[in-house]
């Protein structure tokens, strides 16, 4: 070959080499996005708090980021699945409670991700009644779903799976990165996981965990809720309403222990087959025994309860980890670590036993904030921390800006894509809080609010007109409403303009509330 046609080769080459590598640096970001439902950012060892150990979602945090202060805007799980979705506040997309029915026409941030080329699949549970719009591939557990052999419905098409939901989910997940995807695309992956919600029932190979172990109540277990009247209506006590059956598997073949949810009780095992039944015989028939020997009551019947309530709890969470551990050991082998964008959160946080309680609802820290851990290696720092106030609003902007497409003026969040790397001059300083769902189960009042770092203002309402200010700084556990304290009337000042100044920035008030509750309150009188 001449030597000018050579030289002609190796640019052709070199160009062609620096075009491939340019493509590939701006190439669109695939995006994993795992969710499960009412875990406690308590419950995962990176937040320190040392309650059990999760090494793969761990993981995330050692080769990302960690968020410290990551909120929803509503606390029960349809609306801040909406809220995820939409990237709106629940009294703008509409699903303001659990009872409301979702608007699958209206814009999410997966149909702009299909426009963009995106190839999208949602795979678990996402609790709003529907097909999913904006996935080219659905597969999805209807309502709830059940923990044991459960029904999927698969692109609108019902069928049951044999086997862990948790375990079921994971591989559905895997079955479509490995085998469904557009291999040709950038991906969506929503892999949202059932547990750990209520009632907590552990994978088989998980009855033993934890049993060697005694856990301690948090220090505001037996709460008086002095100066809280709100709170002290509540019907979320582990010692007063978690039930023996339904929560805790005390359902005994003699009928002799049990409460008020003893007839859903069967619920909890009737999807289960015989070898899975006489497993969970062994484990739990010497339990009952035990239980119904000792008559325990009083603070001996609540630590019982506690121990048994939590263990089950972190059980769960064990098969969500592996699972996570699972889909991540993928994404290196089939090497697409390094432009996918893996976020875990949850759709709320979880009481464990702070105030007594378990479920969710309040504005109260435990409930409010929910874990969010991110890696990107291409963008996000290994080992980065953010301390800055980010809700599920947020998702949807986050996304979109990732991928690089507009985000349009109706989306109610903000990217905190420039958090993880460190540009947070312009980041907002309060967020706000609504929450619907009253008169229902467990009796948490209708009531809104605003967080500042330091501070909380939350009002109840409805039968009840009640203001709460809390200095977390001060008070962590939210133990003493300072509202109406002299120290405090000049931060009560400021937190009440701010609180007026978010509401009229997202576009709620008074009369939106009095709207929902008579929608809520028609419903719930349709239901009866």
């Amino acid at each position: 070959m001449p030597k000018n046609l050579v030289h002609l080769f190796i640019l052709v080459v070199l160009f062609t080499s620096c075009n491939r590598a340019e493509q590939s640096e701006n190439k669109q970001p695939n995006i994993l996005f795992i969710m499960s439902d009412d875990h406690a950012y308590q419950a995962i060892s990176a937040y320190g708090h040392q309650l059990n150990h999760t090494p793969n979602i761990d993981r995330l945090a050692s080769e990302g980021a960690i968020f410290k202060r990551a909120y929803v805007t509503n606390s029960i799980c349809a609306p801040s699945r909406a809220v995820m979705l939409t990237g709106k506040h629940s009294f703008v997309n509409g699903k303001v409670d659990n009872m409301q029915p979702f608007d699958w026409e209206q814009d999410n941030f997966a149909k702009q991700l299909q426009k963009a080329g995106y190839t999208t699949a949602m795979i678990g549970k996402i609790h709003l009644h529907g097909l999913p719009q904006g996935f080219d591939y659905s597969n999805v557990l209807p309502g709830q779903g059940q923990y044991y052999n459960p029904d999927f419905i698969e692109n609108g098409v019902k069928k049951q799976y044999h086997g862990y939901c948790t375990t079921i989910t994971t591989e559905l997940a895997l079955d479509w990165l490995q085998n469904k995807r557009q291999k040709d695309k950038p991906f969506l992956l929503l892999y949202h996981q059932k547990a750990p919600h209520r009632s907590w029932m552990p994978e088989l190979k998980y009855f033993e965990l934890f049993d060697d172990k005694e856990f301690a109540p948090p220090a505001n277990f037996y709460d008086d809720f002095k100066g809280r009247r709100a709170a002290a209506t509540h019907e979320m006590g582990i010692r007063e309403h978690m039930d023996l059956a339904y929560d805790l598997k005390m359902f005994d073949k003699e009928g002799e222990l049990g409460g008020h949810l003893r007839q859903s009780a069967g619920w909890v095992t009737n999807r289960m087959d015989s070898v899975q039944r006489a497993q969970w015989d062994d484990y739990y028939d010497p339990i009952i025994e035990d239980f119904k020997q000792h008559k325990m009551e009083g603070e001996e019947l609540a630590l019982w309860k506690y121990n048994r309530y939590i263990k089950d709890y972190l059980r769960c969470i064990q098969s969500v980890d592996d699972g996570v551990g699972e889909v991540l050991d993928y994404l290196k082998a089939a090497g697409l670590e390094e432009n996918t964008i893996v976020v875990y959160t949850s759709d709320q946080g979880f009481y464990l036993g702070e105030h007594g309680w378990f479920d969710k609802r309040f504005m109260y820290e435990e409930s409010f904030r929910t874990p969010l851990l991110v890696r990107y290696p291409k963008e996000i720092k290994a080992g980065t921390t953010v301390n800055k106030l980010v809700q599920n609003l947020d998702f949807a902007p986050t996304f979109l800006d990732y991928a690089g497409v507009t985000v349009s003026d109706d989306i109610q969040g903000e990217s905190f894509r420039k958090l993880v790397t460190g540009d947070d001059s312009n980041w907002r300083d309060a967020i706000y809080y609504t929450y619907y769902e009253y008169p229902a189960e467990h009796h948490v009042k209708r009531h809104y609010g605003i967080c500042t770092e330091r501070y909380k203002l939350i009002h109840f309402y409805y039968d009840i007109d009640e203001w709460e200010l809390y200095d977390l700084h001060n008070d962590p556990g939210e133990m003493n409403n300072v509202y109406d304290q002299a120290d405090y009337t000049d931060v009560q000042q400021m937190m009440h303009v701010k609180l007026e100044e978010l509401r009229k920035q997202y576009g709620d008030s008074d009369e939106l509330n009095q709207m929902h509750l008579d929608r809520y309150l028609q419903k719930r009188q349709v239901r009866k």
